[in-house]
């Protein structure tokens, strides 16, 4: 499902653009939206598609697990679905508010030798839904014609509403990974700004780094060889801003 949302994603993405191919490209000298930039504050929302995984260190001595031969990354996919409100401190800077909920699954595969010899992977996944803060500030250039690029960089506070920092490690079948339900990022992305007839649409890409280490270590299979555990995201959007 979190695939073909992101497969649907594009898919808009370009019928949109073909759709108001005619007024963009088709009309030279035309500026849409002329007086856009005049107001202070704008709204809209963001639709998008992600794709998460963790930044880990492994804990030094390892004397503990023999058997434990490798930990890599196993991205999974997700989505996002966001607010905006934005104010205009002046026409190529701005701030930019987008609470939201970001569904994002993250994975780990442990790969252990077996006592026959063979090599066993487990993988470790967490599916998160996060009630996402973010304050960003927006860096424009001039408009050229019905087009403008932005760099974006801020910061967000988030909390998983799907955590399982509570659970009891004794009552599950297997062990789990547990995370703490509270996290802090930094976001850096850029994009471009499509001033269409009634709207402005923008693509844009961006990096969302945890900053905290989220790792419950309850000496479990797959939380004590970790030290640290942090998350770490690319975020594709299509934004609808009036």
């Amino acid at each position: 499902m979190k695939l073909r949302f992101a497969s649907l994603l594009g898919v808009l993405t370009a019928l949109l653009l073909g759709a108001e191919g005619n007024v963009i490209w088709g009309q030279p000298g035309r500026k849409n939206l002329a007086n856009f930039d005049a107001k202070p504050y704008h709204f809209g929302f963001l639709l998008s598609g992600n794709t998460s995984d963790f930044r880990f260190d492994r804990v030094v001595d390892e004397t503990f697990g023999d058997s434990l031969l490798g930990i890599d990354n196993a991205p999974q996919s997700g989505f996002n679905l966001a607010l905006l409100a934005s104010y205009n401190l002046n026409k190529n800077v701005s701030l930019r508010f987008i609470p939201g909920l970001s569904f994002q699954d993250r994975g780990l595969n442990y790969r252990f030798l077996t006592e026959d010899g063979t090599t066993e992977s487990v993988l470790r996944r967490t599916e998160s839904v996060f009630l996402d803060f973010p304050l960003l500030v927006k860096l424009r250039t001039d408009r050229l014609g019905n087009f403008a690029a932005y760099g974006l960089v801020g910061g967000k506070i988030s909390r998983d509403m799907q955590s399982q920092e509570d659970v009891n490690q004794q009552l599950q079948d297997d062990y789990i990974l547990r995370l703490e339900a509270g996290n802090r990022s930094i976001d850096l992305g850029a994009g471009v700004d499509i001033f269409l007839p009634f709207f402005k649409l923008a693509i844009e890409g961006k990096f969302e780094l945890g900053t905290r280490n989220l790792l419950i270590q309850d000496n479990s299979t797959y939380s004590t060889p970790l030290d640290r555990l942090r998350t770490r995201s690319f975020i594709f959007s299509i934004c609808f801003e009036g």
